[in-house]
């Protein structure tokens, strides 16, 4: 995961980091290089439309990545610096319009030659909605719907061409076939596109999909749709209870279990002990901010205020979000078992942000990977390095090795789309033909 100093609220204090990261494309391109060059299978961008809201005094403090570039726009840096990883990209479906942001990805997909994917977010930040005119509507429910439709318009969009339909035969003037191109025709309660799109497929045939929600009404998005889920899980037994429950819906919505790759997302402190790791940990959490801790976490619990409640005290029973309802579920779990106060649940999720958080050696990483594999919990991993470079740099020098003397992952692949290279089904839209010689 491709954020600027790290997943860490306090990274960009820390002196290994620098401070102008989320505003240094070069930083983004030398991190997908080093993740290409040891294997890494997707660079994932996220992406808000909005800053959250912050404490008074913490506004000046406040995350460092509400404050970077557009995601569509970095993942064309990226892709065009990069020639086996996959681009994923982080776009709303609340604040977009179909054709629009079909053809953006499809072009991606051309530029990357089949790379590119599409983290399918509805967005969760009320000061998102703020920012566009006309309004939809934020309620939770009303977004996952239009959601759904959003993207069977931009699939059907995506469906507008035919891969054998292209002569390109320049002695009869030819260059496609009749009925190579089909209208969308789509017609919904919230679009109407027509089609067809005029950007071709890939040789994958259509991005990645990727969902990222883990709430009812995204498990159910994710289990007709999509390629890959990215959740959070904090530990082994929620993972699995979550990875069995999406492969079921994966079955009841008609496709085949292995159509669909959950990869948790894991944050390591790594160390040359595990009391070396303990010191890394520590040295970033004296890093935190008290009133950024505080302002990260009510944004974690769906935008609540939590500033006339004791920061000493336990937290709350808070209403159910609108906007992140299954981070706000989890977080509330970790708190309750946990037995935590609000400070300390904010100093807790300051690193991993609900995520499985683990501190120890990189035999202890990777021990715990295979481990999560081999229970079904898990079908790969998104790294959220706690800093960058360094965090991402010591998962590589020291887990990787490990992971591929235990034969967790192959070495690196130079071919295929990245949708061949997850082992996905193919799409029927691809074009084979279009690969691109490269230097």
């Amino acid at each position: 995961m491709l954020y600027p100093s790290g997943h860490h609220v306090a990274a960009w204090r820390h002196p290994a980091t620098s401070v102008t990261a989320n505003i240094d494309a070069g930083h983004y391109i030398r991190a997908a290089r080093e993740a290409e060059d040891a294997g890494f299978e997707i660079a994932f961008i996220s992406d808000r439309l909005g800053v959250p809201k912050a404490r008074e005094e913490a506004l000046r403090r406040v995350d460092e990545w509400s404050h970077g570039f557009e995601a569509l726009t970095l993942a064309s840096a990226v892709a065009v610096s990069t020639t086996r990883i996959g681009v994923v990209a982080t776009a709303s479906t609340t604040f977009n319009e179909p054709f629009n942001l079909a053809r953006q990805l499809a072009s991606l997909d051309l530029i990357s030659d089949g790379r590119i994917g599409w983290n399918i977010v509805t967005s969760s930040l009320e000061q998102e909605s703020e920012n566009f005119n006309p309004v939809p509507s934020f309620d939770n429910g009303d977004r996952y719907r239009r959601a759904d439709e959003f993207v069977d318009a931009v699939t059907a969009l995506w469906r507008s061409w035919k891969p054998d339909g292209f002569v390109r035969d320049k002695e009869s003037g030819v260059f496609f076939e009749p009925g190579t191109v089909n209208e969308a025709g789509h017609a919904g309660p919230h679009f109407r596109t027509r089609g067809p799109l005029n950007v071709i497929p890939s040789r994958q045939g259509r991005p990645l999909l990727v969902q990222a929600g883990s709430s009812e009404a995204g498990k159910a998005l994710a289990a007709r749709t999509a390629d890959v889920v990215f959740t959070a899980q904090p530990d082994l037994v929620a993972a699995r209870g979550f990875y069995q429950d999406v492969k079921r819906r994966v079955v009841a919505a008609g496709r085949n279990a292995d159509d669909l790759r959950v990869l948790p997302g894991i944050f390591p402190v790594i160390g040359a002990t595990r009391a070396d790791a303990e010191d890394r940990y520590a040295e970033l959490q004296h890093l935190i901010q008290t009133d950024v801790a505080l302002s990260l976490l009510e944004t974690y619990l769906g935008d609540v205020e939590l500033s006339a409640v004791d920061p000493d005290g336990p937290l709350p029973d808070l209403p159910v979000s609108n906007s992140i309802r299954s981070r706000q579920s989890l977080l509330v779990d970790i708190a309750r078992r946990e037995n935590l106060t609000v400070l300390g649940l904010a100093r807790r999720i300051a690193g991993a942000r609900g995520h499985f958080q683990l501190i120890g050696t990189a035999e202890d990483v990777a021990g715990a990977i295979e481990d999560w594999v081999a229970g079904g919990a898990a079908d790969g991993f998104m790294l959220l390095p706690p800093t960058f470079p360094d965090g991402q740099t010591d998962f590589i020098r020291h887990v990787v090795p490990l992971l591929r003397q235990r034969g967790l992952i192959a070495a690196p692949d130079a071919s295929g789309t990245v949708r061949e290279r997850l082992a996905l089904p193919p799409v029927d839209a691809a074009f084979p033909h279009h690969r691109r010689e490269r230097a």
